[in-house]
Order: C-alpha cells, then structure tokens, then sequence
C-alpha cells in the first residue's frame, strides 16, 4: 500500500517562491500566505485546496480518493 505523502513543496503563483511545507492529513488548505511577496494563495479553478493547485503534490484527502494512498 502507498505511503500518504505529507510534505510538499508549494510555489507562489505570483513570485515562484518555493516552500516546504507539512500539509494536514484529515482537511483541506484553502488559504496560504507567501512569505516571500505576502500575497494570498487559494486553490484554481476545481481544485480543493492549495496544495492540489500550487504545490508537488495533492493533499492527503485527495490522495486517498484517487487511490495513490
């Protein structure tokens, strides 16, 4: 059985500053403020947190429901 991955490594849409970050294994990140240039992150279109929209890989949930985890 595939491990959950819990670490990303999300990228500013609006500098392309890159951060490690520990993403919550039970819930959705729907908001994240850049360090870098402060700007506000939200997920794209469709997408359910900003972790499935910005980073190297999905959130937790979403890894469960597509059966990577």
């Amino acid at each position: 059985m595939p491990t959950i991955i819990i670490k990303a490594t999300i990228t500013c849409p609006s500098c392309g500053y890159q951060k490690q970050e520990a993403m919550p294994e039970n819930a959705c990140v729907h908001f994240w403020e850049c360090p870098q240039c402060h700007a506000v992150v939200m997920p794209g279109p469709g997408k359910c947190c900003v972790f499935c929209s910005h980073s190297s890989s999905e959130c937790p949930p979403r890894q469960r429901e597509a059966g990577t985890a």
